[in-house]
């Protein structure tokens, strides 16, 4: 009971301590490599390939076994024709054995081979999701940053028009403006609430992605707030093409691919292995004893064992003649694999190209955006300001004023969407161009 409990309040306590603390970005990509299922599940492919390469060098070895059995047989036996007598029998043996394949075409040799490629190859795809999942919790954990973002610009639009009502209100109850304004201003209020809403759901369901990416409960999760300055306003990559040449050198799914060629390649040199014959080699030693009750004079026990030991030696060599087609079906199916396995290499770098060419054409395009962005924002905010003092003097209404800041405010979650749509697609070319993504 003490155990359960003790147990049980240590559950509590991880639980809390998960809830109440805000992740950083580091943090996050750890515990999703640390606790991952698609990543637990690829370490045991690892570790049963691991189990492979062992039981392939085995099979270089000779085989030992070891036999011992006891007969006994109870009842009439006729011993002579006519004549039956009641006997009982004991018979018992002792043999040990050990077989040896001399050569059957190379085969354990390149099964051997085989299954450390494989192992190989398992590692190299543990490293593909592991880089897959860190890439996505960069962008779940970007995209709460900038829902926070959203968030902090709507409420503090929220806040502006909160008191610009009460302002309204004063002057409308004083007589200098008319009721009208205040209407205006009350649907302008309501708006904004409903973008902080919005904005709050949207944060919400960002978190809820990343803490499920990380299969964490949603209730209390949260983030460390990272300020993301303003991006330089440059691509710090002149061409996919450089990218692509470091990828295709460095990434693990076209390394990968390459070992699946050698694979299949031993694929077909095991298939035609079943062309040559088979040669092994066998000793056993062995001994038995008897007893009868019809004997009277049977030797001891050990006499037994010595007189009737025995040693035996054997060389069998199978030799191949008509394997129904099999061995024929084998190797050209092996030699389908290798093609197959040499398609899915090219077919790998070209979606490898593609997804660098697509993500620098994104890049570039999320670039000139941030740029148009900046330079609308700042145009608003001069508009803005400008219809603020036009409002002062009574030279615009309040409508007018409110679609300027309208405009601004779109203008503002505009920079804020395209910067981080930016700094994201950067991301993505920094992921294929192998450098860190928690910088």
């Amino acid at each position: 009971m003490k155990k359960y409990i003790i147990a049980i309040t240590v559950l509590a306590f991880s639980f809390s301590f998960a809830q109440e603390k805000k992740w950083s970005l580091q943090e996050c990509v750890n515990y999703a490599l640390e606790n991952n299922i698609s990543i637990k599940q690829s370490i045991l492919t690892s570790q049963s390939n691991e189990q492979d390469i062992i039981s392939a060098k085995g099979q270089k070895l000779p085989s030992a076994t070891g036999s011992i059995g006891h007969t006994l047989s109870i009842g009439n036996r006729e011993l002579f024709p006519g004549q039956f007598v009641d006997r009982t029998d004991n018979s018992t043996f002792f043999s040990v054995g050990f077989n040896q394949t001399i050569f059957n075409g190379f085969r354990n040799t390149n099964l051997y081979k085989q299954s450390k490629l494989n192992l190989e190859a398992s590692n190299l795809e543990l490293a593909r999701i592991k880089d897959d999942i860190s890439l996505n919790v960069v962008n779940s954990y970007l995209n709460i940053l900038f829902n926070k973002e959203n968030l902090a610009v709507a409420q503090s639009q929220y806040s502006f028009s909160k008191k610009q009502l009460e302002q309204v209100k004063e002057l409308v109850d004083a007589g200098v403006q008319p009721r009208g304004n205040l209407l205006d201003i009350e649907a302008t209020l309501a708006n904004d609430e409903q973008r902080v809403i919005a904005a709050e759901n949207s944060l919400a369901l960002a978190k809820l992605t990343l803490s499920q990416l990380l299969q964490l409960p949603a209730t209390g999760f949260d983030v460390r707030t990272v300020e993301v300055g303003s991006p330089t306003e440059e691509l710090l990559y002149d061409n996919s093409s450089s990218i692509y040449n470091v990828a295709v050198e460095n990434r693990y799914e076209i390394k990968s691919a390459e070992k699946n060629i050698e694979v299949a390649k031993l694929g077909t040199q095991i298939s035609k292995s079943g062309y040559y014959p088979t040669l092994t080699a066998g000793y056993n030693y062995g001994t038995n004893l008897f007893y009868s009750n019809l004997i009277d004079n049977e030797a001891s026990f050990f006499d037994q064992l010595n007189n009737q030991k025995s040693h035996r030696f054997n060389v069998n060599l199978s030799i191949p003649i008509f394997s129904r087609f099999q061995n024929k079906t084998s190797v050209a199916k092996s030699k389908i694999q290798e093609e197959n396995a040499l398609l899915n290499l090219e077919q790998t770098k070209l979606t490898l190209q593609s997804n660098i060419e697509r993500a620098f054409t994104d890049a570039r395009a999320a670039l000139k955006t941030y740029s148009a962005s900046q330079k609308s924002l700042a145009s608003q905010k001069l508009a803005f300001e400008n219809a603020q003092e036009r409002y002062n003097i009574g030279a615009m209404n309040s409508f007018d004023l409110d679609q300027a800041r309208n405009r601004l405010v779109n203008a503002e979650a505009s920079l804020i969407n395209a910067k981080y749509d930016f700094v994201f697609k950067t991301k993505v070319l920094d992921f294929y161009a192998g450098k860190s993504l928690i910088e």
